[in-house]
């Protein structure tokens, strides 16, 4: 058998996988509030998918979770978020593992007319 069949997945499967992905982490955000270990399960869930079919979880969807503890982040109740200007920066902190997840930003530049 060829190694390049056996590590691709078919394109139909991908489609479904990132599918799934976006569904799951609606379900998450839907239960966060009333049940957050249903969202936490949720959250594994996505990101097995993701690893198994070799999908990117978009960027919208990769600041909704830790990345330690793999809990949903849901604001005012398990993590702070606070931008930090020396590192120019905006600051995740899971309150669950203490955990600082960091992503950058860039202040727009003025274009000069």
């Amino acid at each position: 058998m060829d190694n390049r069949n056996r590590r691709k997945k078919p394109q139909g499967w991908i489609k479904i996988a990132k599918e799934r992905i976006d569904i799951l982490f609606g379900e998450a955000r839907k239960s966060a509030s009333t049940h957050p270990k249903r969202a936490n399960r949720y959250v594994s869930i996505a990101r097995k998918l993701g690893m198994r079919y070799k999908v990117r979880i978009p960027a919208k969807h990769r600041r909704a979770f830790c990345h330690k503890c793999g809990v949903y982040l849901l604001p005012g109740s398990n993590v702070k978020i606070r931008t930090n200007p020396r590192t120019k920066s905006v600051e995740y902190f899971c309150l669950t593992c203490n955990k600082v997840n960091r992503y950058s930003y860039k202040k727009e530049q003025l274009s000069k007319p």
